[in-house]
């Protein structure tokens, strides 16, 4: 019998983008611990990157694209999940998008069109993404995680319409649990202390947000990205079977200070 906590468990993770990204922080973690994996990547552009990485997981890794913000495109992605298995243990949504430049005007003025996006990618794909894995959990219960960040319940000065966005995720997570949990699905979101990710250099200001964070969290320093994997497979594995609908913060503990 295997000592892997994951072994025999199949993943879907969507939102790698590089080596930086914490998806592919929380992918190595399951990995380690004995899942197969199947991932998703987002056009042209970032095909080649995820490509590279998932291939030191064997060269046989499934990866189909999949523009989350489409209905049509995340049906075909499990169709294609669907040819590789009919049973899906765990699912990482580590997606978030909102145009650049509501992230650097004041939150005032961000437009229509720009709400719109940033709720419909940062948020509904989690929506969107948990009907469509719920055929392959239903039978023996699975566990989904999502990526949250403090600007979700406190203003962060140019997160602006992410952070309403990513609010609506929380509270998304903790409806999603409601509606899965008597199928024995899990949802929970981590929220993570700010990382030097590709979608975090959207933000104006984050070098400034990396000190203040190393100065003003009770650890003096920030989270690193094996921290997040790990974190990632405590939520997937044994040990959280009783956690659900929650948002964990994982961020050296600045969430809890005032000043």
């Amino acid at each position: 019998m295997s000592d892997l906590p994951l072994a025999g468990k199949t993943g879907v993770v969507f939102g790698v983008a590089n080596k930086r990204s914490i998806a592919w922080a929380i992918a190595s973690a399951w990995h380690k611990a004995g899942a197969k994996l199947i991932f998703n990547y987002q056009g042209e552009r970032l095909k080649e990157n995820v490509e590279e990485l998932v291939e030191g997981f064997g060269a046989d890794t499934p990866l189909y694209p999949c523009d989350v913000g489409s209905d049509e495109e995340i049906e075909r992605f499990f169709g294609k999940v669907k040819e590789h298995t009919d049973r899906v243990d765990m699912m990482l949504h580590s997606v978030a998008f909102a145009p650049r430049e509501a992230l650097s005007n004041d939150f005032i003025q961000t437009s229509r069109e720009a709400f719109r996006v940033a709720h419909d990618i940062s948020a509904y794909s989690l929506v969107g993404l948990s009907r469509a894995v719920l055929p392959f959990m239903e039978k023996n219960g699975g566990s989904i995680v999502a990526m949250s960040y403090l600007g979700a319940a406190r203003v962060v000065p140019k997160y602006n319409v992410m952070g309403v966005a990513k609010a609506s995720l929380e509270a998304s997570v903790r409806y999603l649990a409601n509606d899965m949990g008597g199928k024995k699905i899990r949802v929970n979101a981590i929220s993570a202390g700010p990382m030097n990710t590709l979608a975090a250099r959207g933000v104006s200001g984050m070098t400034e947000m990396f000190k203040h964070y190393e100065a003003r969290a009770p650890l003096h320093r920030n989270v690193e990205l094996e921290e997040l994997g790990a974190t990632g497979l405590f939520l997937v594995a044994d040990g959280s079977a009783a956690i659900t609908g929650q948002t964990l913060y994982v961020d050296s503990g600045f969430s809890i200070m005032a000043m």
